[in-house]
């Protein structure tokens, strides 16, 4: 049973982003798949990006998460599912290309400035998520994110991907902080859905105006960018 959510918020100490689609704009890698492939471009990094994602959920539910592999390795798998799927040759080459993309994606532009008055708040500043260390290293440093982030979680230690409780009991762990106590966003509305089940503060970052999950729960705020995380009642006001 889904634990009641509390009348009012309790104050936010710590805001733990999502990386992939959140802080990071997984489908630039369009701009290079649109040049190696022309006109596949978009329909190729969305493929690639749902593929990615079910591939983690399979591999974390499937015989006891025998099956794991790093992030890096199912991303390159999606890739290589979507351009068979898609009729596209991924020469070796080409491969390389996409895969070094996604390593230096690009950090959607209102990234720093959120960080940055979090930072001069006192909130603590962080990512939650499925990349493997060294992805999320590369993520940050291409970006100019570094000092702004920390820490920097990865569900690689446990074996498991989110949605599993376990990859959002990281937060707490790393935290020293009741997940009540934690903001949690994310712009992947199934990542929000289940955070908010574990018990975090959650805001939806919903860029592409979509529905969200039709699963009887909403997250504790919605917006369009990354800037509404400064207006989270929990946060209170600037100093």
């Amino acid at each position: 049973m889904e634990k009641p959510r509390p009348a009012s918020p309790a104050p936010i100490r710590a805001v733990l982003f999502d990386a992939y689609g959140t802080l990071f704009d997984v489908y630039s890698v369009a701009l290079l798949a649109e040049q190696l492939f022309p006109g596949q471009g978009q329909a190729l990094s969305v493929l690639w990006r749902d593929k990615q994602i079910e591939y983690t959920r399979l591999v974390t539910t499937s015989n006891g998460g025998a099956h794991y592999q790093p992030f890096w390795e199912l991303t390159r798998a999606g890739l290589r599912y979507a351009c068979k799927r898609l009729g596209l040759i991924l020469t070796a080459e080409r491969e390389e290309k996409l895969m070094n993309q996604y390593r230096h994606l690009s950090a959607f532009p209102e990234a720093r400035e959120v960080l940055q008055a979090l930072k001069d708040r006192g909130i603590v500043t962080g990512i939650l998520s499925n990349g493997d260390p060294a992805m999320l290293a590369a993520a940050v440093r291409s970006a100019g994110l570094q000092g702004l982030l920390d820490p920097v979680i990865s569900v690689d230690g446990i074996r498991k991907y989110k949605t599993d409780p376990a990859a959002y009991a990281l937060g707490p762990q790393a935290t020293g902080l009741e997940a009540r106590q934690i903001a949690f966003v994310s712009c992947n509305s199934w990542d929000a859905l289940a955070a908010t089940w574990y018990g975090y503060q959650t805001l939806w970052v919903n860029r592409y105006q979509l529905p969200f999950e039709e699963l009887g729960t909403q997250p504790d705020d919605t917006g369009s960018s990354l800037r509404d995380v400064l207006g989270l009642p929990g946060l209170g006001t600037p100093a």
